[in-house]
């Protein structure tokens, strides 16, 4: 049976006004997510940004679309870092600096570790935007890590990525302890260790 192509049609560019209110809101959630947290005041980022919370809603329908906007930045450093590291000629040793660049980043932002984690169960969560791609960069380093015998075989992505987040978790509730999120880490590798250890971490 012959079928019927469908056609979207493109979003259509902001006004100049329209996009000025987003760049601002983009600015202060930025500011207020590094003072406050991800759980800062949305009020208060629409009042700084001079704006109304309607149009703050406009633009991000709630929390989780304001915070994947923010981190977009961010995102595409640590994939375009994934990229480079894929050819690594140390499988292991790439995926664990990968690992270690997305723990110190979800460090920039108190709550961040937390929400990734419950957005990481939640599909229709805007920072799915963010877990996917991420998801789909650590599962080429990390079955380069296991073709090599550095890494079990048993490991997965998604066990990975929990991990990495609980450590980013753990790091962000014990400020006083600087190297907390390293140690972790590194207890983390021994775990991992495949079946030929001189190839590992």
């Amino acid at each position: 049976m012959a079928t019927t192509a469908t056609w979207t049609r493109p979003p259509r560019p902001m006004r100049a006004d329209a996009r000025r209110n987003y760049d601002r809101l983009l600015a202060e959630a930025r500011a207020a997510f590094a003072e406050h947290g991800t759980d800062a005041s949305l009020e208060d980022i629409a009042r700084c940004a001079e704006v109304g919370i309607g149009t703050l809603y406009r633009h991000f329908p709630n929390r989780h679309a304001l915070m994947s906007a923010v981190f977009q930045d961010a995102l595409a450093s640590l994939l375009a870092r994934s990229q480079e590291l894929v050819e690594a000629p140390r499988p292991c040793h790439a995926l664990m600096e990968w690992l270690g660049a997305i723990i110190t980043h979800a460090g920039t932002y108190r709550g961040l570790a937390q929400a990734l984690m419950s957005a990481s169960r939640d599909e229709t969560s805007a920072l799915s935007q963010c877990n996917v791609p991420m998801r789909a960069a650590g599962a080429a380093l990390l079955a380069r890590a296991q073709e090599n015998g550095a890494v079990r075989p048993d490991v997965s992505i998604d066990d990975l990525m929990r991990l990495t987040n609980a450590i980013a978790l753990a790091a962000e509730e014990s400020p006083d302890d600087p190297g907390l999120a390293d140690r972790l880490l590194t207890l983390t590798v021994q775990g991992l260790k495949g079946a030929n250890p001189e190839t590992g971490c």
